[in-house]
């Protein structure tokens, strides 16, 4: 008889009408938890400590002013990248291919440092920055138009861009834009001072700090204190009830794509123009992935990207920190994917409630 009860029991999904609050809290940082046992135990069998590893990354990343700053360095063009990525995924739009915008607004920054060297430091500034957002927008442009006219699987065409875009900026470095007194390496001229984003103090903390902290706060106003906003969220929620309020579906998918790669290439043009100063196909480090990550854990919110992608710098500065062990900096990489994964997995317990039907 029990044997009889048991088979006829099963356990189903079922959808929260509501999330309450404190779930959307608790779950990223039980995620994030989980993620560090995680890799703790991948450390472990490779013979490290990991509490020594751990303790080495948060005192590289945050344990000096020095370390914080270039955490921060590293933190900007996440920002930008995250923000373009979670306008996306505000409306239910997997834009995946910030990496390939982000090389592209790189890309087209350095071609206007590298045409026009001697004009006025803020012309060229500013310029760098709109070819870079063109740049980036045209490129997210590509996989938003192919969904909003033919519903094309977006994370498939803005994903392979990403690919196509590393072999874009490939060519350029290897063969025109390469520099004769480079000793052969592949990379860009140094551009000229005038192409620079200034920084503030000793440290290598630029500008585009001051303006991303400031598009975060633009981005937050946009998305809840407008009717686009307003818009966007809507046929996130639900396709079918924007097109009964007559919204138009088609234009507003061109549209956040469209913004979501410019965010994403101005990123580009943060990196060359205040870090690097140059272009080389090692510009990324694959930020415009690891910004689809900061996005997620961040529930889509502009100010808490700001935070998230503050530890995500550290956990990347940090983590060329480590290679003193032995251990190679891609640790921090395997830390990232531990953590997508777990954030990921906590987010259907989150949206879903496991229950046992008899």
């Amino acid at each position: 008889m029990s044997d009889k009860n048991e088979a006829k029991s099963k356990i189903v999904m079922e959808k929260r009408l509501q999330i309450p609050v404190w779930i959307n809290i608790v779950v990223p940082i039980f995620s994030m938890f989980l993620a560090l046992v995680f890799s703790g135990i991948f450390l472990k069998l490779t013979g490290q400590s990991p509490i020594e590893v751990y303790s080495v990354m948060f005192k590289s990343a945050f344990g000096s002013a020095y370390g914080f700053s270039e955490t921060l360095v590293k933190a900007i063009p996440l920002m930008l990248c995250s923000f373009g990525v979670a306008m996306a995924f505000k409306m239910v739009i997997w834009n995946i291919g910030a990496e390939g915008q982000l090389l592209l607004g790189a890309l087209a920054a350095t071609g206007i440092a590298l045409a026009f060297p001697d004009l006025p430091r803020v012309l060229l500034i500013i310029a760098m920055m709109l070819a870079a957002m063109a740049a980036g927008g045209f490129w997210a442009l590509i996989p938003g138009f192919a969904k909003s006219q033919w519903n094309v699987n977006e994370v498939i065409t803005s994903l392979l861009l990403n690919y196509v875009a590393i072999n874009v900026l490939d060519y350029f470095v290897y063969g025109p834009w390469k520099d004769k007194g480079g000793f052969g390496f592949p990379q860009t001229e140094t551009f000229s001072a005038n192409a620079w984003l200034p920084t503030y103090g000793t440290t290598r903390v630029h500008l585009g700090l001051v303006i991303a902290l400031l598009i975060a706060v633009a981005l937050f106003f946009i998305l809840n204190r407008t009717r686009w906003g307003y818009e966007v969220k809507i046929i996130g929620e639900s396709r079918n009830v924007a097109r009964y309020a007559g919204m138009n579906i088609r234009k507003n998918i061109i549209l956040v794509m469209l913004l979501s790669g410019a965010l994403a290439g101005l990123g580009g043009m943060m990196e060359v123009s205040g870090v690097v100063h140059k272009l080389d196909p090692h510009l990324s480090i694959g930020l415009g992935y690891s910004a689809i990550i900061v996005a997620w854990l961040s529930r889509l919110n502009p100010f808490v990207i700001v935070l998230v992608s503050m530890l995500f710098g550290g956990l990347i500065n940090g983590g060329f920190s480590i290679q003193m062990f032995g251990i190679p900096a891609a640790t921090a990489t395997m830390l990232q994917g531990a953590i997508l994964f777990f954030v990921l997995g906590g987010d259907i317990l989150a949206r879903y409630r496991i229950k046992i039907i008899k």
